[in-house]
């Protein structure tokens, strides 16, 4: 311990020449009291993981994202300030990805359409149509085309009269447009929770009011859960950030941070967070 400097501060602030995180976070752990058991049970984080952070291998949290936030979660589940150890991490795994800029990503390549040359196909199959149709009509209505030399003209043919009275045309009934309430019911005798995972995978769990384990598992990209109970639904979100939640039909709009580990509880009727 150096001179000036308290015990709390030397636990706080490892130094990097002495302390690898792994054995900063045990060091901590041990001298809270703290079992790895307690730990993971405190923190949602499981056992085998904690048990690898502390051999500071970081190949089981399933990438740098989720590594910095169980770092963060460890951190203060022992009494660690997790800035200093977050940075170490970066230091030593090549520091923080620079945000990709949005426009390239997003911007598509636009198509010219080709100039489409006359179908001539079509054009004879529907003047034929055309002629078959004037000359089926023409037959119809009892009318000849006009008399040419050598040909006889005849009366004008006799007019029909119209047998019995026209129906009236009934109108279609219009179609029911689906109202929104419609749209996003859901029970109201239940908690229903849909977690999306819009732009990233994230680690979700969910458990019952009982304590039932509905998942616990990742979710990619464009996955989609949904889950039920009849009281309450708890929820842990190992990065909150790309998580888009909708409860009892309504979206939640609060924004979380990426690599971010929240923990939520959601009850029936209108959705606020536990």
């Amino acid at each position: 311990m150096s001179i000036g400097n308290s015990p709390e501060d030397d636990r706080n602030f490892p130094a990097d020449d002495r302390d690898s995180i792994g054995r900063a976070l045990q060091q901590a752990r041990i001298a809270a009291g703290l079992t790895v058991d307690e730990v993971s049970a405190s923190t949602r984080v499981r056992i085998p993981i904690v048990h690898a952070i502390e051999e500071d291998d970081f190949t089981r949290c399933g990438g740098d994202v989720y590594a910095r936030g169980h770092i963060r979660t460890l951190a203060r589940a022992v009494g660690l300030d997790p800035v200093p150890l977050v940075e170490q991490y970066d230091a030593e795994h090549g520091g923080r990805p620079a945000p990709t800029p949005a426009a390239p990503l997003f911007e598509a390549e636009r198509i010219r359409p080709e100039p489409r040359r006359p179908n001539w196909t079509a054009a004879m199959v529907a003047a034929i149509v055309a002629v078959v149709g004037f000359a089926g009509f023409t037959m119809f209505n009892g009318t000849q085309p006009t008399s040419g030399p050598g040909t006889v003209a005849e009366g004008p043919a006799a007019e029909k009269k119209p047998t019995g009275k026209p129906k009236p045309t009934k109108p279609a009934d219009p179609k029911p447009v689906p109202s929104e309430s419609a749209i996003a019911a859901v029970p109201k005798d239940k908690v229903t929770v849909k977690v999306t995972a819009i732009d990233d995978k994230s680690w979700i769990s969910a458990k019952a009011h009982d304590g039932k384990l509905l998942f616990d598992g990742l979710l990619f990209k464009g996955e989609s859960k949904t889950f039920q109970d009849a009281e309450r639904v708890d929820l842990v979100l190992g990065n909150a950030g790309p998580i888009e939640l909708h409860v009892n039909g309504k979206k939640i709009e609060e924004k979380f941070e990426s690599g971010q580990v929240e923990r939520l509880s959601y009850t029936k009727g209108d959705p606020e967070a536990g």
